[in-house]
Formats: structure tokens, sequence, C-alpha cells
């Protein structure tokens, strides 16, 4: 990585530590930003992010720290088919919320990964998925550039709101092939920009919308998911963040 990307990442990663450390000591979690060469990246907590975007029944079944962690765009539970027995992966898993969900959903001959590269959101779901019961769950420490998973061994990927903010997106997206299963399913929410936007406009609204300074046009996540390899693409806008920017769901296949 060059400086530039290496600081973003830094910055990001200092970010999330800190909302996991909010979390954990009961404390106001207040939302960051940095501005890198006239790039901003923000982590905020709004009204168009966090565990709001999750029915009630799903928030009542879990810890409330692993609700409380959640700093999302959407539910990518509503947006992935899970079935029991599936090996589902979540990209950039923070306190684990959609982990703990996926694991209620694949059952007990299933498994839940969760993927941070945060230490301190690790930990935090580790000690949320051991108040939960659940037994049928890991979380690991990483980069979702370079996924510590075997080829062909998770069925469905999921992720809520962390693409946009990797400083490598077709390393992702080329992860995320590796490790699904011929016929795996990629299932994310996460934000988009309308395709007349420029990468310096998108950075504008980044400064004062948390995590879309780093988001992809909509033209160029289907072209980078198609270069993947990924066919049965769909990106489909859900509500409006900034202007021309939306959370979104993704869906895609590999064949």
């Amino acid at each position: 990585m060059t400086a530039e990307t290496d600081a973003l990442r830094d910055h990001v990663r200092q970010c999330y530590a800190a909302a996991a450390t909010a979390v954990s000591t009961g404390t106001a979690a207040s939302c960051c930003g940095v501005d890198t060469s006239s790039t901003v990246y923000d982590v905020a907590i709004g009204e168009r992010f966090g565990s709001q975007l999750y029915g009630s029944s799903d928030r009542d079944q879990l810890p409330s720290d692993a609700v409380t962690a959640s700093l999302g765009c959407g539910n990518p539970l509503a947006v992935a088919v899970l079935h029991e027995g599936d090996r589902v992966l979540d990209l950039g898993s923070g306190g684990g919320i959609d982990v703990l969900l996926s694991a209620r959903r694949v059952g007990p001959t299933g498994r839940a990964y969760g993927l941070d590269m945060t230490e301190e959101m690790v930990t935090l779901a580790r000690v949320n998925a051991t108040q939960a019961g659940a037994t049928n769950v890991e979380f690991l420490n990483g980069t979702i550039e370079a996924i510590p998973l075997p080829n062909n061994s998770i069925d469905v990927i999921i992720s809520n709101c962390v693409i946009n903010l990797s400083t490598d997106k077709p390393a992702v997206f080329a992860e995320a092939f590796r490790v699904l299963t011929p016929h795996g399913r990629l299932g994310v929410s996460d934000v988009v920009a309308e395709n007349h936007l420029t990468a310096d406009q998108r950075a504008e609204r980044g400064s004062y919308v948390g995590c879309i300074a780093g988001a992809l046009t909509i033209a160029e996540y289907h072209q980078g998911l198609a270069t993947a390899g990924f066919t049965d693409i769909t990106i489909t806008p859900t509500r409006q963040v900034a202007d021309g920017m939306h959370s979104a769901i993704i869906r895609a296949t590999k064949c």
C-alpha cells in the first residue's frame, strides 16, 4: 500500500477501535474524520446507520453490546438467503451482530465466521458470542483484502457498510470470490454513489456523513464484481444517505 492508503486504513482502524472501547466501557461513541490528501474518511453514527435498521425481534435476541456496536448502513440478513448448514462469512464483522444472527439461521450444522481488522472489535464480538451462547461462530482478526480462510470454504458472504471503507476494493472482490464455493453467494449492504459523482465530490460528502467517502459508483461496483468473476450482479439503492449517495443491496453469485 502507499503511505496515503496505509494512513487511511490506520485511521479507520482507530475509529472502530474507539467505537468498540466506547461500547465496552459504556461511554459515548463519537464520529471522527481525517483529511489525507483531500480524501476524507468518516466513521459516524447517525440516523441512517446503526442498529435501528434491524427489526426489534432481531435486536431483542442478542446481547445489548452487539446491538450497540452496530454501525452499518443496512441489514445484510435481509439481503442474503441463508440455509441450514451454510457456512457464512461476515466481512468487517464489528461487534458481531450479523454473525450472531447468521449463526441462528444456519443452525448447529452450519457455521458463521466474522472477520475484522480491529482487535478491540474482535474481542468485543467474542464476548458477545459467549453471552449469546453461540457455539457455531468464530471471529477472526484480519483484513478483508486478505481473508484468512481457504479457497472454496464459504457458502455465503455478507457485509454491512464495510467494503466502501477498503482502500483496495479489487482485492476485496477477488478474495471474496476465492473463498466462496462454486455457486456461492454474496449479499451485502453498502454505500454506493450515483454514476455522475466524481471521487472528489464523494469525498466532499464524506466530510459530514460517515462511511461514504470511499464509496464506489454503481457502475464501478458492478464492474469490480464482474472483473473478479461474479455473475448475476444486482445493485439496488435503498435509501439516500447524502446527495447522490445511497445505501444499497448488492447481490452476486460465483458460478
